[in-house]
């Protein structure tokens, strides 16, 4: 325990450094998402239908968004700094030459970026409160599964950006991976809107679940499934992703 705290340690006191340029960001994002899609869009979408799911668009949009931007802070969190800290930078190489593990690296890592995307997640939450988008009680409640949703694409991309020698790939992952699921999972308008092939990828992707789950605990509202299956294909993500960063960062930097 103490030497992953050490990993999650240095984290910190490199955020530390970094902290009000992205705790600035964190609240402009938001707020220009959902003045832009959920205000301004959203009032011609209650005009038109009344509402998505017997709720404002604003109200449907805001918890979608929350998850969709846990994905991007835990995606972001584990691409080009774990490329940074292997081939770049490192680091890592560095810290293996103290008592610390393959092991204490990755835990380490993933726990400083649960930590990042829970600071994301309730400035979102702070702003979507200020503009009437949720309660803070439902938008509090919402930060668990946008913590889960961060954490389940964490571990998938350490694993990843661990493979790659250059950051073309990591590009590509967002181009073509984490966009199309920020659009197509669920966080602008239900998933049974998609063409009928699309839908049933649409129920594998970790965004879709995060998606349904902070949106059932801040609205109050029944998800898909049960509130325990989301979180069970959540942490089976997460636990699935933790397993092969560690062994790619055994496979890349123990000689």
């Amino acid at each position: 325990m103490n030497s992953t705290l050490r990993m999650y340690e240095r984290s910190a006191r490199v955020y530390r450094g970094v902290w009000r340029g992205s705790v600035f960001s964190s609240f402009v994002n938001p707020l220009l998402y959902l003045v832009a899609m959920g205000i301004f869009l959203g009032n011609l979408v209650d005009k038109q239908t009344g509402g998505i799911a017997g709720v404002s668009y604003l109200e449907f949009l805001a918890p979608g968004l929350l998850a969709a931007t846990a994905m991007q802070a835990g995606a972001g969190d584990s691409s080009w700094p774990v490329l940074a800290g292997i081939k770049w930078q490192r680091y890592y190489l560095a810290a293996l030459a103290t008592p610390l593990s393959t092991r204490d690296l990755v835990i380490g890592h993933l726990a400083w970026v649960a930590t990042r995307v829970a600071l994301v997640s309730a400035i979102f939450v702070l702003v979507a409160t200020a503009l009437g988008a949720m309660t803070l009680t439902g938008g509090l409640l919402a930060i668990i599964p946008a913590v889960l949703t961060g954490l389940a694409f964490a571990g998938f991309v350490t694993w990843f950006a661990a493979k790659l020698e250059d950051g073309i790939g990591l590009t590509n992952l967002f181009r073509f991976g984490i966009m199309p699921l920020f659009l197509f999972s669920g966080t602008f308008f239900e998933i049974s809107r998609l063409p009928d092939w699309m839908e049933p990828v649409a129920y594998l992707t970790p965004l879709w679940h995060g998606v349904e789950l902070a949106r059932s605990l801040a609205l109050g509202v029944d998800p898909t499934f049960s509130r325990a299956t989301h979180a069970g294909v959540l942490v089976a993500y997460i636990a699935v992703g933790t397993v092969l960063a560690v062994r790619q960062f055994e496979k890349r930097l123990v000689v």
